[in-house]
């Protein structure tokens, strides 16, 4: 029989199918109360934009017109009384205003005071896409229930398929034109005829002076300036073509007009080290500049510097398992680029770049590693940096289902696939730690630094903001590295909060304030569906305009700077790491939109707030400044110089309300063992046909098995996916009556993809009508 374990919320949802659950307040405890000014708050109308409004200068002067670089910009709201942005001043400066200002602002509650973990309605959940009734089932009861495949920019879904090494010489070059020993002859007579007589000339004396062995303190060799940018890249790449063993590049003269291409010896066969002129000599040629990495001494030349693989990992993190296998190999987690970081309890394979390192040394490691994988190796020459994928591609099944009938279940799935779901932000992204990672923006945001270092060391760490920082370092663990070199700074800086903050990577330093920015999306996006619904377009809506492609739109406020790994016990964060800033074209939709019906639900969006997006032109907008408020945070002014921890100096960018599930497909199954999996991972698939190289991996005892698709009733037939993303049906997936299954247990097993800026989590709240909170997904788990 079945396991039933009802809570006070299952009688609720019995009770009333009501699918409109009743919004909470939008603020924080009441213990944050708003900054008290003087100042008449300025009003304007929704939409329009305006310039942010810091504060003045200290000395009383009066305000004036901003610069015209500035001028003519429309950003959030209300009037623009422009003012100009205060002088810069040291971090101690900042810091003695923040104390005025925390003043002002009674910060959020401390852990102890919150009651329980994190909800849904806390982030602002609420709403549903559809009124159709769920259903109970049990989410990541295994971590092998969750499986994950990134997408690729190209479409290419990214999988585990190979350990083999890629077809390529690691140690040499290519024999053909690849050697200074070579007969050039033929070459040299093209370059004559494609550079003139005197580059031809400097060129095949340097080769000759390779030749005899001088390459221990060969220079490199300047061309004759070449005003035409097409010309030098036909050069370029004649050079490339034609002798492998060299390598060029462009510089520039001092008189920053002229320019010409500079040739040196590379790293293959007969490459050595070369001596580099500095500066410019009589020549005015700059030749100071150093050479591309790729011209490295100890990388060959004819390979791409960068490897690309597929990372597969078995309930761990992406910073995680990046941080095993760079011990492992002694490379700086900096040297991997990811385009983003996956769940931790889940099944997940990711595309990952690593700077010059031999896929013959990664592949080593595989006899190693526990619950991680490295596969599908090949040379590229670009690295990865967050965004650059597609979206990622989910099988997630839901155990221990409970629900009145089979029917009910078909609704509920014909229901998703459908009308979709609210592209909510989930859970994941506001933290697993005690204190949500949007509590700690609002601190940043208002300029309250002890605040916010008092609720990023938490509970993890016995610093009370007194007593001997020694005795909190000598406590710490060794894995809570961010709470260390922010201990590590106050130690060194006394009393200096905001230099505390300022060891934090900026990748965490920003991914705080973004979350807050989250926060209020989600708490628009709900009474954006609470007061008009989905069924249709509203004048005031922000729409994308026609003929937009979102693949044309410009990510900002991205983190690839050099500390963009971070490894944060903080932070559990999910398949979006960054929020979707990209300034698009949108607009206002009015009545002649509305008679025309140019525009469909699909297409309105709301903002991340930000210096270059609009507000909403009807009600909605006002909850974006009603929220902040109440946290004491202004939209439109500058309350201090930090520009990491200011609305007003981010961008800003866009999100849709409403997200349909593509290629949806789904199947209903019977189960009686619950420790095998239900869905067949990368690694299972990949023992059938290499078991000597899959089996001989030691396991942490609960990874996929290469018989875990044995004992099912029935598996997903991946021939009935369906093609149409906008509203992709159920009719083809297999439907199983429940009277007609023996086995004690249900299963429902999906399949879908997602924009890379959705969650997953949201889709199943939708098709369940229930809370995605870890808290209450352990009631299901009887």
């Amino acid at each position: 029989m079945f396991c039933v374990q009802k809570s006070e919320q299952d009688h609720e949802h019995e009770s009333n199918r009501s699918w409109l659950i009743p919004r909470p307040s939008h603020s924080f405890p009441s213990a944050v109360r708003t900054k008290k000014t003087n100042r008449a708050p300025a009003r304007g109308r929704a939409g329009s934009r305006l310039l942010p409004l810091p504060s003045p200068p200290s000395g009383g002067r009066a305000p004036h017109r901003a610069s015209n670089r500035m001028r003519g910009r429309r950003l959030l709201n209300p009037l623009p009384l422009l003012t100009p942005k205060p002088p810069s001043r040291p971090l101690a400066a900042h810091f003695r205003g923040a104390r005025a200002r925390a003043a002002a602002h009674p910060p959020a509650p401390s852990p102890a005071q919150r009651r329980g973990p994190l909800a849904e309605p806390d982030v602002g959940i609420t709403r549903f896409a559809s009124p159709v009734p769920g259903f109970r089932g049990a989410l990541k009861q295994r971590y092998s229930d969750f499986v994950v495949h990134e997408v690729a920019r190209d479409g290419a879904l990214v999988r585990l398929t190979s350990f083999d090494l890629p077809d390529v010489d690691e140690s040499g070059g290519n024999a053909e034109g690849g050697d200074a020993g070579s007969d050039h002859s033929r070459a040299l007579e093209s370059f004559r005829l494609l550079c003139g007589e005197a580059d031809h000339d400097v060129l095949r004396r340097f080769l000759e002076r390779a030749l005899e062995g001088g390459d221990g303190d060969l220079s490199p060799i300047i061309l004759l300036a070449d005003a035409d940018k097409a010309h030098r890249s036909e050069v370029h790449e004649f050079i490339k073509r034609n002798f492998k063993f060299l390598i060029t590049d462009t510089v520039e003269h001092s008189d920053g007009t002229q320019k010409c291409i500079r040739v040196r010896l590379g790293s293959g066969p007969r490459g050595g080290r070369v001596r580099t002129k500095r500066g410019m000599g009589s020549s005015g040629w700059r030749d100071d500049r150093p050479f591309d990495s790729r011209g490295s001494t100890s990388w060959p030349y004819h390979l791409g510097k960068f490897l690309r693989f597929h990372l597969y990992k078995e309930n761990r993190d992406t910073q995680e398992a990046l941080g095993v296998v760079g011990k492992m190999l002694g490379v700086q987690p900096r040297s991997f680029g990811v385009a983003g970081t996956k769940d931790k309890r889940a099944v997940t394979t990711q595309q990952v770049t690593l700077f010059k390192v031999h896929a013959s040394r990664l592949a080593a490691l595989n006899s190693k590693l526990i619950g991680i994988r490295v596969g599908d190796f090949s040379y590229v020459n670009e690295g990865l940096v967050l965004d650059q994928l597609k979206g990622n591609r989910f099988a997630i099944t839901l155990r221990n289902v409970v629900a009145e009938s089979d029917d009910v279940i078909k609704a509920a799935v014909d229901g998703l696939s459908k009308n979709g779901f609210i592209n909510y932000y989930g859970l994941q992204r506001f933290g697993s730690g005690s204190v949500p990672t949007h509590f700690v923006g609002a601190a940043l945001l208002r300029g309250d630094w002890k605040h916010a270092v008092s609720l990023i060391l938490g509970t993890r760490v016995h610093y009370k903001g007194h007593g001997d920082i020694d005795v909190a370092l000598s406590g710490i663990p060794r894995h809570l590295t961010v709470e260390r070199a922010m201990l590590q700074r106050l130690k060194k800086y006394p009393g200096n909060y905001l230099q505390a903050l300022m060891a934090i990577p900026k990748t965490l330093r920003l991914m705080y304030v973004h979350s807050y920015q989250s926060y209020l999306w989600n708490h628009a996006a709900s009474t954006r569906v609470e007061k008009y619904g989905i069924l249709q377009v509203v004048e005031g809506d922000l729409v994308y305009k026609k003929g937009c492609s979102l693949g044309e739109a410009a990510t900002v406020d991205t983190f690839n700077d050099d500390d963009s790994q971070t490894n944060s016990p903080e932070m559990e964060i999910s398949y979006e790491t960054l929020p979707e800033e990209v300034i698009q074209s949108v607009k206002i939709a009015d009545s002649e939109d509305l008679l025309k019906a140019v525009y469909t639900f699909e297409d309105v969006v709301l903002p991340l707030p930000g210096s270059e997006t609009l507000l909403p032109g009807n009600d909605v907008a006002g909850i974006y400044h009603e929220i902040a408020k109440k946290d004491g945070i202004s939209l439109i002014e500058s309350v201090h110089g930090i520009k990491d921890f200011l609305i007003t100096g981010m961008k800003g960018g866009y999100r849709r309300v409403l997200q349909r599930p593509i290629d949806f497909e789904w199947d209903l199954m019977a189960y009686t063992d619950e420790n095998v999996p239900l869905v067949e991972t990368d690694l299972a698939v990949l023992s059938k046909t290499q078991p000597s190289e899959a089996n001989k991996l030691p396991s942490d005892g609960t990874s996929s098995c290469p018989s875990c698709d044995s004992g099912l009733d029935a598996s997903l037939d991946t021939s009935r996916s369906t093609t149409d993303g906008t509203e992709a049906s159920s009719e083809k997936t297999k439907s199983i009556g429940i009277s007609d299954l023996l086995p004690k247990k249900l299963a429902v097993k999906l399949e879908f993809t997602l924009p890379a800026s959705s969650y997953a989590t949201m889709a199943i709240r939708e098709l369940t009508k229930t809370s995605t909170s870890v808290a209450y997904q352990k009631t299901l788990n009887c």
